[in-house]
């Protein structure tokens, strides 16, 4: 099996000079459903801005509100008051500089891993002028030689990079994370986070997670967004200033750790 890390090595420069990630400002967001009981309010005047090329993750109760800030950045739910911006522009709608990777990789059983990969150029009507680049995504998560199999003959982990892949393909600004590695085994979680941080420094976009893993959260991002309950408010955000790559041993990432586990009540026992 290639590693992304090798796969990385033989990619184009390309990558490498393209532009960095999107800028996302979110101003004074507030969201309410509308429910059995009356309306229920998720968010509550939220500020949070991340700049070109930055990594943040967002820790927080289950329930909070996480997930719905992220459909409300992707585009695919509008705010009930406030404004989201990419670039200076609101986000009215999705578009294809932000893609969002979820828990379950959703891929198609009956397409191959490549067709899967190649669905947005091809719903784009782009894959016959750029179907080069389904097979850079594939070697950029290093299934260059599992184009042809079918899902149901991945691993868990594989899967998970064939979602990358799918969203790598169509260069993002923004790669919006939901819990991507949520249901894989504990190591080939570890392997994927490495993996993943890889993708992000090669290819500089901006990268927006949420996790309900205190320790992913710091060894990936750069800044960590810790949410009160719902409604949604943020409690703190805590920079992570150690270089990559990371230490999973570090001192100060068990401090950062600490200090978000205090804030969500849950330091009783460190």
């Amino acid at each position: 099996m290639v590693s992304i890390a090798q796969a990385l090595s033989a990619a184009p420069a390309r990558a490498e000079q393209k532009a960095q990630g999107a800028h996302i400002q979110v101003s004074n967001v507030s969201h309410w459903f509308d429910g059995p009981q009356g309306r229920l309010q998720v968010l509550d005047e939220l500020d949070l801005e991340i700049q070109p090329g930055e990594f943040v993750a967002l820790l927080g109760p289950s329930g909070c509100g996480k997930s719905t800030l992220l459909r409300l950045v992707a585009g695919l739910d509008a705010a009930t008051t406030g404004e989201i911006a990419q670039d200076g522009r609101p986000i009215t709608e999705p578009d294809p500089s932000r893609i969002v990777v979820f828990q379950d990789p959703t891929l198609f059983p009956w397409r191959t891993v490549r067709d899967n990969v190649a669905l947005g150029l091809q719903a784009r009507g782009l894959l016959g002028s750029q179907g080069a680049r389904v097979d850079e995504a594939l070697r950029l998560v290093g299934l260059q030689d599992f184009g042809k199999v079918f899902p149901h003959q991945l691993s868990g982990g594989m899967a998970q990079r064939a979602a990358l892949a799918r969203a790598l393909v169509n260069d993002p600004q923004l790669l919006i994370l939901d819990e991507p590695l949520g249901k894989l085994d504990s190591l080939t979680r570890l392997t994927m986070q490495t993996e993943l941080l890889e993708l992000w420094q090669r290819q500089r976009f901006s990268a927006l997670l949420v996790t309900h893993d205190v320790e992913e959260a710091f060894f990936l991002a750069q800044r960590v967004v810790v949410f009160s309950d719902r409604p949604a408010r943020i409690e703190a955000v805590i920079h992570n200033d150690l270089p990559y790559p990371r230490h999973r041993g570090h001192p100060r990432l068990a401090e950062l750790r600490h200090e978000a586990l205090r804030l969500l009540g849950l330091d009783g026992s460190w």
